[in-house]
């Protein structure tokens, strides 16, 4: 009895405290590594470093981010989140060709980098990011007008810092040269990174867009309140057989042809009322195989899908939907595999067809008023596509007032 009283964690194996330690967020484990000389080694253990949240830390600083780099960030890092000073009033240089530098250096297995209200428009292109990135996250972030192009500008404000020798992002240009073993510049390379997404980037336009069509690797890209991309933007990124305007060596730079999935969504921000980019899917895709439309982008991409041919599964999200809207459109579904209907709401008054006085084919009739919008739909649907899979999550019903 008397060693149990005196028992104590330093009695624990350090696999069981590592674990323990696991549960708590970044800010904790760095007060944990304070306690004393045995924790401080178990709180710097790679295991406890694979996917780091530093987005929820208030008050991270350029300063901070050097700390943590070369303290605790190591090999063992796989997945990072940050959170930016864009929004706030202290302002600022964040991330910084130097850190990025030094971050490739030390993390060689990083994979997924996620940025939250990050201000790029200090670096001159997105060749500093990490080669092994996979997945590219950026939300709320503004970026610059070539970042996703190959080219790097000398005359960048971040490059003229760098080689005059300011400290950039509270670190002086030799350190960070000695961080990432001598190596100032990034290397022209293609970048490996698979998956895109950008949520609420204003900045993004269609020339950023264009410029995706040098990244060979690019399998999966998402856009979501991307307010500046237009129909036009998107046709011309489509597989054509021929470029924009007829000339087919102009648009073969700008085609994504190694696009497998696409998703666009817009949720009726200010300012984005009048964009209907999904209208440039009327163009084809060809190698198009995956579809997310979502808010205004569902009803004009409804119209468009029966020209991607290779398309075997879409997926509508986070809008306002009517039997009748996608009964018309199960002509340009009937091929599909899978239709998903995700955060929908439904209609739940409508009125039955007429005949179809253009083709002489009756259409299905819809359920009556009351009857429940889902259950009618699924039964239609599963009449017309019985080789398709319906899949409805989180869907709900709205009947008008009157």
């Amino acid at each position: 009895m008397a060693d149990l009283r005196t028992c104590s964690l330093d009695y624990f194996p350090e696999n069981i405290l590592i674990d323990i330690l696991s549960y708590l967020n970044v800010r904790e484990l760095v007060r944990m590594g304070r306690v004393c000389k045995r924790w401080r080694r178990l709180v710097k253990d790679q295991r406890l470093w694979r996917i780091v949240d530093l987005s929820e830390w208030k008050g991270m600083t350029s300063r901070l981010l050097w700390v943590m780099l070369r303290q605790y960030l190591g090999s063992g890092l796989r997945c990072l989140h940050l959170r930016g000073l864009l929004l706030s009033a202290r302002g600022g240089a964040f991330l910084s060709e130097p850190w990025l530098q030094a971050l490739t250096s030390r993390c060689p297995r990083l994979h997924k980098l996620t940025l939250l209200h990050v201000d790029l428009r200090g670096l001159c292109s997105y060749l500093f990011l990490p080669p092994t990135l996979k997945v590219l996250e950026l939300r709320g972030c503004e970026l610059p007008t070539g970042f996703f192009s190959h080219s790097c500008s000398s005359s960048s404000p971040s490059n003229s810092g760098r080689k005059t020798g300011n400290r950039v992002g509270g670190a002086s240009s030799a350190g960070a040269t000695a961080l990432t073993g001598g190596h100032p510049d990034p290397p022209a390379r293609h970048m490996a990174i698979e998956t895109l997404i950008l949520d609420n980037v204003p900045s993004f336009t269609d020339l950023h867009l264009q410029s995706l069509g040098t990244w060979t690797k690019l399998s999966r890209l998402e856009l979501r309140d991307v307010i500046r991309i237009t129909a036009a933007g998107l046709r011309s990124c489509a597989t054509q057989e021929s470029g924009v305007g007829g000339h087919e060596d102009t648009g073969a730079a700008f085609r994504l042809s190694q696009l497998k999935s696409l998703e666009l969504g817009n949720s009726g921000r200010s300012g984005s009322q009048t964009q209907m980019a999904s209208l440039g899917l009327g163009e084809g895709w060809a190698g198009l195989e995956e579809l997310t439309l979502g808010g205004r982008e569902v009803a004009p991409g409804l119209l468009c899908v029966c020209r991607l041919k290779d398309l075997h599964k879409l997926r509508l999200r986070s809008c306002l939907l009517s039997e009748v809207q996608v009964l018309r459109s199960w002509r340009g579904l009937r091929n599909l595999g899978r239709l998903e209907f995700c955060e929908v709401t439904f209609q739940g008054r409508q009125k039955k067809w007429d005949r179809d006085e253009n083709d002489g084919h009756e259409d299905p009739q819809i359920g009556d008023e009351g009857e429940d919008p889902m259950q009618t739909l699924q039964r239609s649907l599963a009449t017309l596509m019985p080789q398709c899979i319906l899949v409805f999550t989180c869907c709900s019903v709205t009947i008008p007032s009157d």
